[in-house]
């Protein structure tokens, strides 16, 4: 069963507007993914385990709650590394792990050429980040080899998703959420998303 959770939120919403935009700069860009990825990070974590705790407020003892899970985030190199900085500030204390793929332009096959995960894993909640679901078989590939590495629970984290894409990575893996901004119409006949943003990495990076 697809597990996809596509934001509606009015500021989400907005900001991706101005992302799409032909005319917004890489440097605007680069703080657009980093604000996107902070309130999508907002939304995809709200089902973290939590256990309760006391604090001592000015006023006398408080009953709160603290997370229980560590989390570790796992960028699609290269366009993935632009969602990082956002979720960073809402969960300072993640674990940044990097998985290096690139999309084979006659087959659109991902080629893993890049891979730093630990021998046993060292957090309990991985988000996978990659701005645009595209065919989906970077998303794909990476969540086998987290599965391979013994992470239970996985969550994919996006800002625009293919229709294809999203069947896929959902075919392939049913347990694992897919949280976008966006589903958008269909994938052109290179495997772009339309009407999409373009290359989100040369968009990042100015090297369009």
């Amino acid at each position: 069963m697809t597990q996809l959770y596509v934001s509606d939120h009015p500021l989400i919403q907005h900001k991706l507007a101005v992302l799409r935009d032909v005319n917004t700069d890489h440097r605007a860009f680069r703080e657009l993914v980093r604000e996107l990825a902070l309130l999508l990070c907002y939304e995809a974590t709200r089902d973290l385990k939590i256990s309760s705790c006391k604090v001592m407020t000015p006023m006398g003892e408080a009953v709160g709650a603290k997370t229980e899970e560590l989390i570790g985030l796992v960028p699609i190199l290269r366009a993935g590394l632009g969602l990082v900085d956002g979720v960073m500030e809402l969960l300072p204390s993640v674990q940044v792990w990097h998985i290096g793929l690139y999309r084979d332009e006659e087959t659109l096959r991902p080629v893993e050429y890049y891979n730093k995960l630990p021998t046993e894993p060292t957090v309990q909640v991985c988000l996978v980040l990659d701005p645009m679901l595209a065919t989906g078989g970077s998303a794909v590939a990476t969540i086998d080899i987290l599965k391979r590495w013994g992470v239970s629970r996985i969550k994919f984290l996006g800002l625009i998703a293919a229709p294809e894409g999203v069947e896929r990575l959902s075919s392939a893996h049913p347990d694992v959420p897919i949280h976008v901004a966006a589903v958008d119409d269909h994938l052109n006949d290179v495997g772009f998303i339309v009407p999409g943003l373009g290359d989100a990495g040369d968009r990042q990076f100015g090297t369009a």
